[in-house]
């Protein structure tokens, strides 16, 4: 991981010790390709009608590209989580480190017991904040290497954290979240919007936002979407959701609930199944259940 494209903040050797840190500082004390079980999803659902029952498998409907798909296996998923927190570090973001800081820590606050935070800040490079913790405590002394300094290359920092940090626990740990902590502004990265929505949604992860306005007002970008656009399709094509910073407690307890009490499995193996064609996800459910997951299967890349 450390000889890819993240790198260490330097700092003291006390902040920076081992971070596999021990559960209980909460609040509460595969890549998605085809393997054995089928093409597996990973899907947000809940009951709007009052009812407590699980969610039957029988009351779920998959279709790729239009085309209807017999669902394998659907259940729901008990286990931990990990949440990598990406922290825009920019000179121009519209808000001081002392805000970012205190939203980035209400996830510490939130998270349940085996679920572990991840935090990465960005400039014009991800730079490791605070390796695999649960621990508050050392999150928070870790917090002070917030600075405002570069320009943000979002969609770089985005490929590290899919490809050095979560990748790697693949396939064993199949719930896996980004939380972008910005305002989708781009401005310098080598790596293109489409190429990391692709490979977000390859390896089934689903990306949050804590989301700032748009600081350059909405301003035309040539050859990429602007930035409230970029937040709004990779939340919506990995099947995520944003909120503004302003509510970062309420988000951050709404996120770390989901992941831990909505979060299903889907499995299926495709009609018409090719490596080489992106196939677009939709999904549906009888009346009273409400689902979200991404919105394309993308082909095999490299």
């Amino acid at each position: 991981m450390r000889s890819g494209l993240l790198r260490f903040a330097i700092v003291s050797a006390a902040v920076i010790a081992a971070a596999s840190g021990a559960f209980g500082q909460s609040r509460h004390s595969v890549r998605g390709g085809v393997d054995l079980e089928g093409t597996l999803i990973s899907v947000t659902a809940w009951r709007t009608d009052g009812k407590t029952d699980p969610i039957p498998q029988d009351g779920i409907y998959l279709y790729e590209n239009g085309i209807e798909q017999r669902i394998k296996n659907f259940s729901y998923d008990p286990s931990p989580a990990k949440i990598v927190l990406l922290v825009d570090n920019s000179l121009t973001l519209a808000a001081d480190t002392e805000k970012l800081k205190k939203s980035a820590m209400e996830f510490a606050y939130e998270i349940f017991d085996g679920d572990q935070l991840f935090v990465i800040a960005y400039d014009e490079k991800p730079e490791i904040i605070q390796e695999w913790t649960d621990d508050a405590a050392k999150l928070e002394a870790s917090m002070g290497l917030f600075r405002k300094k570069g320009n943000p290359h979002l969609f770089d920092a985005l490929s590290a954290a899919s490809r050095e940090v979560l990748q790697p626990l693949m396939p064993g740990t199949r719930k896996t979240a980004i939380v972008i902590i910005g305002d989708g502004l781009d401005r310098g990265s080598s790596t293109e919007f489409d190429k990391i929505l692709a490979e977000l949604q390859l390896m089934n992860i689903t990306v949050y936002a804590l989301q700032l306005p748009d600081r350059t007002g909405g301003a035309y970008r040539r050859n990429m979407p602007k930035a409230g656009a970029v937040i709004s399709k990779l939340t919506e094509g990995t099947g995520g959701i944003a909120f503004p910073l302003d509510s970062a407690q309420e988000a951050a307890k709404a996120i770390c609930d989901e992941l831990r009490q909505r979060r299903y499995l889907l499995s299926y193996v495709p009609t018409n199944f090719s490596s080489y064609e992106p196939r677009r996800v939709f999904l549906t459910a009888n009346e009273g259940i409400n689902l979200r997951a991404k919105t394309a299967q993308p082909p095999n890349i490299k």
